[in-house]
């Protein structure tokens, strides 16, 4: 298992939602979220190939509970798409909130892929917006550079890293989820529906020990 969990040069590591409005402080604030930001910058050292992603609203999105009347936060309801969660108002395009965390460090980051810009449909993975039928251009990115197998750590383990992990494995990229450089919200067990997610779809959480850089081999 040690050797299969070597990166390669075709693996990419997918930096989910560090954000200020995801870390303590901020307006959808998941529990320690900040705690995992020395660990992934430790990670993204390690791997040639990162993208970052990045939640970017418009300000009347309607994933947020402010747009509709007598509703509140962390109520769901159903848009055209199908069950839609509501949530505080958060990292609405060009704001303090939407920006990267200050301590995230991983200047070779090749991709920031924005997205939730359409007002109408809110986008948890980073390769399919909520309607599920959506692309967000990612899978050809990655096509196109030769990239293969996903690791995803970031913000909330839940929901973007979740859906991210799944659709990155029905699109034909084996996903690894980094699972102590993930952090949960759990809104009404959705803590536990992911872990059985993966468990159900072979989606192996592992701990970041586990992932070793490739060594050049030793010449004597």
């Amino acid at each position: 298992m040690t050797d299969s969990l070597s990166i390669r040069a075709s693996d990419v590591l997918i930096v989910v939602d560090v954000q200020n409005d995801f870390c303590p402080g901020g307006n959808l604030a998941v529990p320690r979220g900040d705690e995992i930001i020395p660990l992934i910058n430790s990670l993204g050292s390690q791997f040639s190939n990162v993208v970052l992603t990045q939640d970017w609203h418009p300000s009347d999105h309607q994933s947020f509970a402010s747009q509709h009347s007598g509703r509140q936060p962390y109520e769901t309801i159903t848009l055209s798409y199908g069950p839609q969660v509501l949530w505080p108002d958060h990292c609405v395009q060009n704001t303090l909130g939407a920006a990267f965390h200050r301590s995230l460090d991983i200047p070779h980051a090749s991709l920031v892929l924005r997205k939730g810009m359409n007002r109408n449909i809110d986008s948890y993975s980073a390769f399919f917006e909520n309607d599920r039928q959506t692309p967000t251009g990612l899978a050809g990115y990655l096509r196109e550079r030769g990239l293969i197998r996903v690791f995803l750590a970031g913000l909330a383990l839940d929901f973007c890293v979740r859906y991210s992990a799944e659709d990155a494995s029905s699109s034909g990229f084996p996903a690894i989820v980094i699972g102590d450089a993930c952090r949960g919200i759990d809104v009404d067990g959705s803590l536990t529906a992911a872990q059985k997610s993966f468990a159900s779809r072979d989606i192996p959480c592992v701990s970041a020990n586990a992932i070793a850089a490739e060594r050049e081999p030793l010449r004597l």
